[in-house]
Protein backbone atom coordinates (compact mmCIF):
# COMPACT_ATOMS: atom_id res chain seq x y z
CA UNK A 1 0.00 0.00 0.00
CA UNK A 2 1.49 3.23 -1.52
CA UNK A 3 0.73 6.49 1.47
CA UNK A 4 0.84 9.59 -0.05
CA UNK A 5 1.57 12.74 1.25
CA UNK A 6 1.57 16.33 -0.11
CA UNK A 7 -1.13 18.12 -1.12
CA UNK A 8 -4.20 17.06 -3.06
CA UNK A 9 -4.76 18.29 -7.04
CA UNK A 10 -6.79 20.66 -8.10
CA UNK A 11 -9.35 20.50 -10.95
CA UNK A 12 -9.00 22.68 -14.19
CA UNK A 13 -10.81 26.06 -13.84
CA UNK A 14 -10.41 27.57 -17.21
CA UNK A 15 -11.13 31.35 -17.64
CA UNK A 16 -13.37 31.06 -19.97
CA UNK A 17 -15.75 28.31 -18.37
CA UNK A 18 -19.44 28.29 -18.33
CA UNK A 19 -22.34 26.28 -16.36
CA UNK A 20 -21.43 23.23 -18.55
CA UNK A 21 -17.99 23.28 -18.20
CA UNK A 22 -17.77 22.54 -14.54
CA UNK A 23 -20.63 20.18 -14.29
CA UNK A 24 -24.01 18.59 -12.97
CA UNK A 25 -24.27 17.30 -9.83
CA UNK A 26 -27.23 15.52 -8.72
CA UNK A 27 -27.83 15.13 -4.80
CA UNK A 28 -31.05 12.45 -4.06
CA UNK A 29 -31.38 12.85 -0.31
CA UNK A 30 -33.30 13.36 2.39
CA UNK A 31 -36.83 12.91 3.82
CA UNK A 32 -39.46 13.69 6.56
CA UNK A 33 -37.72 15.07 9.04
CA UNK A 34 -34.17 15.18 7.60
CA UNK A 35 -34.48 18.01 4.82
CA UNK A 36 -31.54 19.21 5.86
CA UNK A 37 -29.03 16.68 5.16
CA UNK A 38 -30.53 17.43 1.50
CA UNK A 39 -29.89 21.07 2.09
CA UNK A 40 -26.07 20.65 3.40
CA UNK A 41 -25.12 17.95 0.72
CA UNK A 42 -26.73 20.50 -2.27
CA UNK A 43 -24.30 23.27 0.17
CA UNK A 44 -21.45 21.08 -0.23
CA UNK A 45 -21.95 20.40 -4.23
CA UNK A 46 -22.34 23.83 -4.97
CA UNK A 47 -19.19 25.17 -2.75
CA UNK A 48 -17.11 22.65 -4.93
CA UNK A 49 -17.22 25.19 -7.46
CA UNK A 50 -19.60 22.58 -9.86
CA UNK A 51 -21.91 24.73 -12.51
CA UNK A 52 -25.36 23.16 -11.52
CA UNK A 53 -26.34 21.27 -8.95
CA UNK A 54 -30.04 19.63 -8.51
CA UNK A 55 -31.19 18.38 -5.40
CA UNK A 56 -33.57 15.39 -5.28
CA UNK A 57 -36.07 15.03 -2.31
CA UNK A 58 -39.36 13.65 -1.37
CA UNK A 59 -42.14 15.94 -3.08
CA UNK A 60 -43.34 17.54 0.41
CA UNK A 61 -39.85 18.97 1.41
CA UNK A 62 -39.32 20.67 -2.15
CA UNK A 63 -40.77 24.33 -0.38
CA UNK A 64 -38.01 23.85 2.38
CA UNK A 65 -34.93 22.55 0.99
CA UNK A 66 -35.91 25.23 -1.84
CA UNK A 67 -35.92 28.33 0.84
CA UNK A 68 -32.83 27.76 2.21
CA UNK A 69 -30.74 27.96 -0.92
CA UNK A 70 -32.19 29.49 -4.23
CA UNK A 71 -29.37 28.41 -6.71
CA UNK A 72 -30.24 24.83 -6.53
CA UNK A 73 -32.45 22.73 -8.98
CA UNK A 74 -35.01 20.77 -7.61
CA UNK A 75 -36.32 17.64 -8.48
CA UNK A 76 -39.51 16.58 -6.64
CA UNK A 77 -39.65 12.94 -6.10
CA UNK A 78 -42.72 10.46 -5.90
CA UNK A 79 -42.81 9.75 -1.80
CA UNK A 80 -44.59 6.84 0.50
CA UNK A 81 -46.82 7.51 3.81
CA UNK A 82 -43.65 8.24 6.05
CA UNK A 83 -41.93 10.83 3.45
CA UNK A 84 -39.31 8.56 2.22
CA UNK A 85 -38.67 8.72 -1.18
CA UNK A 86 -40.87 5.56 -2.87
CA UNK A 87 -39.78 3.12 -5.25
CA UNK A 88 -42.00 5.06 -7.98
CA UNK A 89 -38.82 7.31 -7.90
CA UNK A 90 -36.14 4.90 -9.60
CA UNK A 91 -36.63 5.56 -13.10
CA UNK A 92 -37.09 9.19 -12.35
CA UNK A 93 -33.47 8.83 -10.87
CA UNK A 94 -31.97 7.03 -13.48
CA UNK A 95 -33.23 9.34 -16.33
CA UNK A 96 -31.93 12.79 -13.99
CA UNK A 97 -28.52 10.61 -13.70
CA UNK A 98 -28.09 10.37 -17.39
CA UNK A 99 -27.82 13.97 -17.61
CA UNK A 100 -25.83 14.88 -14.24
CA UNK A 101 -22.14 14.29 -14.53
CA UNK A 102 -21.96 13.18 -11.01
CA UNK A 103 -24.50 11.81 -8.66
CA UNK A 104 -24.81 11.43 -4.88
CA UNK A 105 -27.40 9.17 -2.76
CA UNK A 106 -28.20 8.64 1.27
CA UNK A 107 -27.83 11.62 3.37
CA UNK A 108 -30.82 11.71 5.15
CA UNK A 109 -33.09 8.96 3.31
CA UNK A 110 -34.11 6.68 6.01
CA UNK A 111 -34.48 3.16 5.41
CA UNK A 112 -37.94 0.92 3.78
CA UNK A 113 -37.31 -1.95 1.59
CA UNK A 114 -37.66 0.11 -1.74
CA UNK A 115 -34.56 2.09 -0.86
CA UNK A 116 -32.70 -0.67 -0.19
CA UNK A 117 -33.62 -1.86 -4.11
CA UNK A 118 -32.88 1.75 -5.75
CA UNK A 119 -29.48 2.04 -3.81
CA UNK A 120 -28.75 -1.25 -4.70
CA UNK A 121 -29.14 -1.08 -8.53
CA UNK A 122 -27.95 2.41 -9.05
CA UNK A 123 -24.79 1.26 -7.21
CA UNK A 124 -24.67 -2.05 -9.66
CA UNK A 125 -25.74 -0.35 -12.83
CA UNK A 126 -25.07 3.23 -12.79
CA UNK A 127 -22.47 4.23 -15.66
CA UNK A 128 -20.93 7.79 -14.12
CA UNK A 129 -19.83 9.23 -11.01
CA UNK A 130 -21.58 8.00 -7.85
CA UNK A 131 -20.88 8.63 -4.07
CA UNK A 132 -22.68 6.49 -1.74
CA UNK A 133 -23.11 7.63 1.82
CA UNK A 134 -24.77 7.53 5.30
CA UNK A 135 -28.71 5.53 4.61
CA UNK A 136 -27.71 4.24 1.27
CA UNK A 137 -24.59 2.55 2.87
CA UNK A 138 -27.42 1.36 5.09
CA UNK A 139 -29.28 -0.26 2.30
CA UNK A 140 -26.34 -1.96 0.80
CA UNK A 141 -25.41 -3.52 3.62
CA UNK A 142 -28.86 -4.78 3.98
CA UNK A 143 -28.84 -6.59 0.18
CA UNK A 144 -25.09 -7.58 -0.02
CA UNK A 145 -24.23 -5.36 -3.08
CA UNK A 146 -20.87 -4.35 -2.94
CA UNK A 147 -19.09 -7.42 -4.86
CA UNK A 148 -17.24 -5.33 -7.64
CA UNK A 149 -17.64 -8.05 -9.96
CA UNK A 150 -21.05 -7.10 -10.37
CA UNK A 151 -20.51 -3.37 -10.70
CA UNK A 152 -20.13 -0.93 -14.03
CA UNK A 153 -17.13 0.56 -14.78
CA UNK A 154 -18.62 3.85 -13.32
CA UNK A 155 -16.89 5.36 -10.60
CA UNK A 156 -17.58 4.62 -7.07
CA UNK A 157 -16.95 6.36 -3.94
CA UNK A 158 -17.95 5.07 -0.62
CA UNK A 159 -17.81 7.24 2.72
CA UNK A 160 -19.03 5.36 6.10
CA UNK A 161 -18.54 6.22 9.18
CA UNK A 162 -16.74 3.69 11.71
CA UNK A 163 -20.28 2.06 12.20
CA UNK A 164 -21.46 2.44 8.87
CA UNK A 165 -18.21 0.31 8.16
CA UNK A 166 -18.79 -1.84 10.53
CA UNK A 167 -22.55 -2.92 8.86
CA UNK A 168 -20.60 -3.41 5.82
CA UNK A 169 -18.16 -5.52 6.66
CA UNK A 170 -19.95 -7.32 8.98
CA UNK A 171 -18.28 -6.73 11.88
CA UNK A 172 -18.25 -4.53 14.97
CA UNK A 173 -17.10 -0.91 15.73
CA UNK A 174 -14.20 -1.57 17.89
CA UNK A 175 -12.68 -3.83 15.08
CA UNK A 176 -12.78 -1.25 12.66
CA UNK A 177 -11.39 1.09 14.89
CA UNK A 178 -8.21 -1.28 15.37
CA UNK A 179 -7.90 -1.26 11.71
CA UNK A 180 -9.04 1.47 9.91
CA UNK A 181 -6.34 1.71 7.13
CA UNK A 182 -6.64 -2.33 6.92
CA UNK A 183 -10.34 -2.78 6.65
CA UNK A 184 -10.71 0.43 4.78
CA UNK A 185 -8.31 -1.24 2.10
CA UNK A 186 -10.12 -4.55 2.06
CA UNK A 187 -13.29 -2.98 1.52
CA UNK A 188 -12.13 -0.48 -1.43
CA UNK A 189 -10.94 -3.54 -2.97
CA UNK A 190 -14.27 -5.97 -2.40
CA UNK A 191 -16.30 -3.02 -4.24
CA UNK A 192 -14.18 -1.65 -6.57
CA UNK A 193 -14.73 1.82 -5.24
CA UNK A 194 -12.56 4.64 -3.26
CA UNK A 195 -13.21 4.27 0.28
CA UNK A 196 -13.49 7.65 2.74
CA UNK A 197 -13.43 6.04 6.14
CA UNK A 198 -14.29 9.20 8.33
CA UNK A 199 -13.11 10.12 11.36
CA UNK A 200 -10.19 11.27 12.96
CA UNK A 201 -7.87 10.86 10.81
CA UNK A 202 -9.65 10.13 7.77
CA UNK A 203 -8.69 7.39 5.06
CA UNK A 204 -8.91 7.43 1.74
CA UNK A 205 -8.24 4.67 -0.09
CA UNK A 206 -8.61 2.73 -3.22
CA UNK A 207 -6.97 -0.49 -2.28
CA UNK A 208 -3.57 -0.03 -3.73
CA UNK A 209 -2.94 3.99 -2.57
CA UNK A 210 -4.25 6.06 1.00
CA UNK A 211 -4.19 9.20 2.02
CA UNK A 212 -4.41 9.94 5.70
CA UNK A 213 -6.22 13.01 5.84
CA UNK A 214 -4.46 15.75 8.83
CA UNK A 215 -7.43 18.64 8.48
CA UNK A 216 -10.04 19.06 10.23
CA UNK A 217 -10.94 18.86 13.89
CA UNK A 218 -13.70 17.94 16.76
CA UNK A 219 -15.82 20.51 15.31
CA UNK A 220 -16.53 17.88 12.96
CA UNK A 221 -18.42 15.78 15.40
CA UNK A 222 -21.98 17.36 14.81
CA UNK A 223 -24.77 16.38 12.73
CA UNK A 224 -24.55 17.45 8.90
CA UNK A 225 -21.23 17.79 8.62
CA UNK A 226 -20.78 14.48 6.47
CA UNK A 227 -23.65 15.73 4.50
CA UNK A 228 -21.53 18.35 3.12
CA UNK A 229 -18.97 16.11 2.90
CA UNK A 230 -20.58 13.98 -0.04
CA UNK A 231 -21.89 17.24 -1.96
CA UNK A 232 -18.46 18.47 -1.88
CA UNK A 233 -16.64 15.28 -3.13
CA UNK A 234 -19.89 14.94 -5.86
CA UNK A 235 -19.32 18.44 -6.93
CA UNK A 236 -15.65 17.41 -7.65
CA UNK A 237 -16.23 14.70 -9.21
CA UNK A 238 -19.09 16.63 -11.21
CA UNK A 239 -16.11 18.91 -12.04
CA UNK A 240 -14.24 15.76 -13.81
CA UNK A 241 -11.82 14.69 -11.09
CA UNK A 242 -11.13 11.05 -10.99
CA UNK A 243 -12.83 9.19 -7.98
CA UNK A 244 -9.52 9.19 -5.54
CA UNK A 245 -8.55 12.47 -6.41
CA UNK A 246 -11.87 14.17 -5.64
CA UNK A 247 -12.52 12.22 -2.24
CA UNK A 248 -9.13 13.60 -1.66
CA UNK A 249 -9.38 17.09 -1.70
CA UNK A 250 -13.01 17.01 -0.68
CA UNK A 251 -11.37 15.90 2.43
CA UNK A 252 -8.71 17.78 2.13
CA UNK A 253 -11.10 20.92 2.03
CA UNK A 254 -13.59 19.85 4.42
CA UNK A 255 -11.45 19.38 7.32
CA UNK A 256 -9.65 22.66 6.55
CA UNK A 257 -13.11 24.82 6.46
CA UNK A 258 -13.61 23.40 9.41
CA UNK A 259 -10.26 24.76 10.76
CA UNK A 260 -10.34 27.74 9.42
CA UNK A 261 -14.16 28.17 11.36
CA UNK A 262 -12.95 26.91 14.71
CA UNK A 263 -10.51 29.95 14.29
CA UNK A 264 -13.27 32.50 14.83
CA UNK A 265 -16.09 30.49 16.45
CA UNK A 266 -14.36 27.53 18.23
CA UNK A 267 -14.37 24.28 17.68
CA UNK A 268 -17.69 23.30 20.56
CA UNK A 269 -19.82 26.35 18.93
CA UNK A 270 -19.39 24.78 14.87
CA UNK A 271 -22.43 23.23 13.20
CA UNK A 272 -22.69 21.42 9.47
CA UNK A 273 -24.34 24.57 8.25
CA UNK A 274 -21.45 27.06 9.27
CA UNK A 275 -19.26 24.73 6.93
CA UNK A 276 -20.65 25.70 3.35
CA UNK A 277 -19.64 29.46 4.57
CA UNK A 278 -15.97 28.25 5.68
CA UNK A 279 -15.15 26.04 1.96
CA UNK A 280 -14.36 29.22 -0.26
CA UNK A 281 -11.48 30.51 2.41
CA UNK A 282 -10.54 27.32 2.29
CA UNK A 283 -10.30 27.43 -1.57
CA UNK A 284 -8.05 29.94 -1.06
CA UNK A 285 -6.07 28.88 1.18
CA UNK A 286 -5.09 26.07 -1.05
CA UNK A 287 -4.37 28.28 -3.79
CA UNK A 288 -7.70 27.48 -6.19
CA UNK A 289 -8.18 31.55 -6.92
CA UNK A 290 -10.17 30.63 -10.58
CA UNK A 291 -6.89 30.01 -12.88
CA UNK A 292 -5.21 26.70 -13.96
CA UNK A 293 -4.48 23.38 -11.72
CA UNK A 294 -4.55 20.02 -12.81
CA UNK A 295 -6.53 16.61 -12.73
CA UNK A 296 -4.63 13.38 -12.01
CA UNK A 297 -4.98 11.01 -14.75
CA UNK A 298 -5.25 8.33 -12.58
CA UNK A 299 -8.31 6.83 -11.19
Amino acid sequence: METLNGSPPLPERPANGHKGTFGRALIAAGSRGMSGAAALAGLGALRSGAGLVSVAVPAGLVPVVGSIEPSYLLLPLPEDDEGRTSGEAEEMLRVASVEASAVAIGPGWGRCEALERIASSLFVSLAGPLVVDADALNALAAVGTLDSDSVTDGERVLTPHPGEMARLLGTDVSSVEADRQGLAAELAIRSGAVVVLKGAGTVITDGRRQVINETGNSGLATGGSGDVLTGLVTGLLARGMRSFDAAWLGVHLHGLAADLASWELGQSGLIASDLPDWIPAAWCAIGDEGGGGNVSGEN
